[in-house]
C-alpha cells in the first residue's frame, strides 16, 4: 500500500545548550503539546554556468536553508525554555494579575483589603474604577472623592464621601501554584542563543516518517489571543550542521 500522510504528527524538542552557551547536562525532552500544524521548507542556492548558449550548462547547489514552523496549542514552561528563552527556571512561582470582578463595596472608615486568591502576596496596583468603569486617581495623601491612596501590603484608602459606593480593585499578586514556572530575560549580548534538538515524527496507516534535527535555534516565538478562541502559540526555528557536521536525518516507509 502507497504511503500518505495525514494530521499534525509529533514534535519533540531536546535543550543542547542554554542561552549562555552552556551545554545543559541530562536535558529533558518536552513534547510540544497539541501540536496544530508543522512546516519544514528545505532550499538551496541554485547556481547556473552559462555559456553563450540561452540556457545554463550545468547548474550547482550554494548555500543551503531550512526554515521550520510549529503551531501548539498547549502552554508549557519547560518547552518555551528549551527552544526560546534558554535561562534559569525558577518552579512553583507565579506572577498573576487579578480584578475584583463582583466589586468592593467602601466600608465605613473607606479602608478596603482585597482578598488575594492562592494564598498569594499582594505585589501592587493597577488600579481603581467606579461602578461607571470611571478611573479613579490615585493619590499619596488623604484621598478626596474620586481618589484613592494603596499601601505596599494592598490596603486601599477611600474618601469619606466614597463611602457605600462599588470600586473595582486591579492588582498583581505572587502565589506558589504547583506546576508553575517562571524565568527573567536579561539584555545580553547579541548572539547568545539557546540551542535545542528536534524530532519530528508523523504516523498514518501503520506507514511512518521522520526527521531528526541534530542542532536548532528558534528566531521567533508568537502568542495571539481571541475573544473566543484559543491561544494557538507559534514558534519558527532553523536547524543547522552540529559538531560532526550533521544536519538532519530522515526516516520513511516507503
Amino acid at each position: 500500500m502507497a504511503q500518505y500522510l495525514f494530521g499534525a504528527g509529533k514534535i519533540f524538542a531536546t535543550p543542547i545548550q542554554d542561552v549562555y552557551g552552556k551545554p545543559v547536562d541530562n536535558a529533558s525532552p518536552v513534547e510540544v503539546g497539541v501540536l496544530q500544524s508543522t512546516s519544514v521548507d528545505i532550499s538551496y542556492d541554485l547556481k547556473e554556468l552559462h555559456g553563450r548558449g540561452q540556457f545554463a550548462v550545468d547548474a550547482a547547489r550554494g548555500k543551503g536553508s531550512i526554515k521550520c514552523k510549529a503551531t501548539m496549542g498547549r502552554i508549557n514552561g519547560a518547552l518555551l525554555n528549551s527552544i526560546f528563552f534558554g535561562g534559569v527556571v525558577a518552579d512553583g512561582g507565579i506572577d498573576v494579575v487579578t480584578q475584583t470582578i463582583n466589586g468592593e463595596v467602601v466600608p465605613a472608615g473607606g479602608k478596603v483589603t482585597p482578598i488575594v486568591p492562592n494564598a498569594g502576596t499582594f505585589i501592587k496596583n493597577l488600579g481603581v474604577t467606579n461602578s461607571k468603569a470611571v478611573a479613579l486617581t490615585r493619590v499619596s495623601g488623604v484621598p478626596e472623592t474620586g481618589q484613592y491612596s494603596v499601601d505596599a501590603a494592598g490596603v486601599y484608602t477611600f474618601a469619606t464621601a466614597d463611602v457605600g459606593k462599588t470600586v473595582f480593585i486591579s492588582f498583581k499578586y505572587s502565589a506558589t501554584v504547583a506546576g508553575a514556572k517562571s524565568g527573567l530575560v536579561s539584555n545580553l549580548d547579541m548572539g547568545y542563543t539557546p540551542e535545542f534538538a528536534v524530532d519530528l515524527f508523523r504516523e498514518y496507516k501503520g506507514k511512518f516518517f521522520g526527521i531528526e534535527f541534530f542542532r536548532c535555534v528558534s528566531n521567533k516565538l508568537a502568542f495571539s489571543s481571541k475573544l473566543d478562541d484559543y491561544d494557538l502559540p507559534e514558534f519558527e526555528f532553523q536547524p543547522m550542521a552540529d559538531d560532526l557536521n550533521r544536519v538532519y536525518k530522515w526516516t520513511t516507509s516507503e
